[in-house]
């Protein structure tokens, strides 16, 4: 796995495909492709991927004692990018990586081509008090001792025995605490925008992910009939075929 050093942490990350570049943000708690395994022969199939750790996620090391906040997430991919000499890129981003997207994309919608968002909201409830009660360590290794397993697996060689112990907390507290984008900020999203949500996501209403299509200039919405929080794997041909009308419809533009 290659990696490389921007904003500080020596980043891991894989690189898999052939075409435009497109950089995809995975979701908290995971790590590169974790969430897209779906997908990833297609989208490798017309574009170059771009896969990174999030800090303090899989192999990018780093201690969240030292601070964990979106802003330094959005710090994080834009020297990503530089370092790999990205003018331009198409963007992808799951919840934590979305907010990420959502975020960096108010500052430098001129660097993205598209933009996909799936699981996120710009509001804060109720991502701030389902992820204080998800993201609880006690709780997971209690009544949830195999995803306590997988989450030792994902980041402990990387992170250190237990880390994913802070990072968690740490992440709940960034979602409540992190600045909430205005109108105005959404409104200089001047990119081509796919904004997916399940019906029965826990962290993102449909009326959330409605409003947030309706304030960006140029965005569409999916909705994911019988479907939680993780679309593309909960339903992977609905969210397939989605993204495929979407770039398609892109690059006829």
């Amino acid at each position: 796995m290659p990696t490389l050093t921007a904003n500080g942490l020596q980043i891991g990350y894989d690189a898999v495909g052939d075409g435009p570049p497109m950089v995809v943000l995975h979701g908290a708690t995971m790590s590169r492709r974790g969430h897209l395994d779906p997908h990833l022969d297609r989208l490798a199939g017309a574009f170059r991927l771009y896969l990174p750790d999030a800090r303090g996620h899989g192999a990018t090391r780093w201690d969240v004692g030292e601070g964990f906040t979106t802003a330094q997430l959005v710090g994080d991919l834009l020297a990503f990018v530089d370092a790999l000499e990205l003018e331009t890129f198409h963007l992808f981003g799951f919840s934590l990586g979305a907010n990420t997207a959502l975020v960096f994309a108010t500052g430098h919608a001129e660097r993205l081509e598209t933009l996909v968002l799936a699981g996120v909201s710009p509001e804060r409830e109720p991502r701030a008090s389902v992820a204080r009660r998800l993201m609880d360590p006690v709780r997971i290794e209690r009544d949830d001792p195999a995803w306590a397993r997988d989450l030792s697996a994902r980041h402990d060689p990387g992170q250190g025995a237990g880390a994913w112990q802070r990072l968690l907390p740490a992440i709940a507290a960034d979602i409540a605490d992190q600045p909430l984008l205005s109108a105005a900020e959404l409104h200089r999203v001047e990119v081509p925008t796919l904004v997916a949500c399940g019906d029965r996501d826990p962290f993102v209403s449909v009326g959330q992910a409605w409003a947030l299509v309706r304030a960006l200039p140029d965005a569409r919405l999916l909705v994911a009939p019988e479907c939680g929080h993780e679309v593309m794997t909960e339903r992977p041909e609905l969210f397939a075929a989605a993204i495929d009308d979407f770039y398609r419809e892109e690059a006829a533009r």
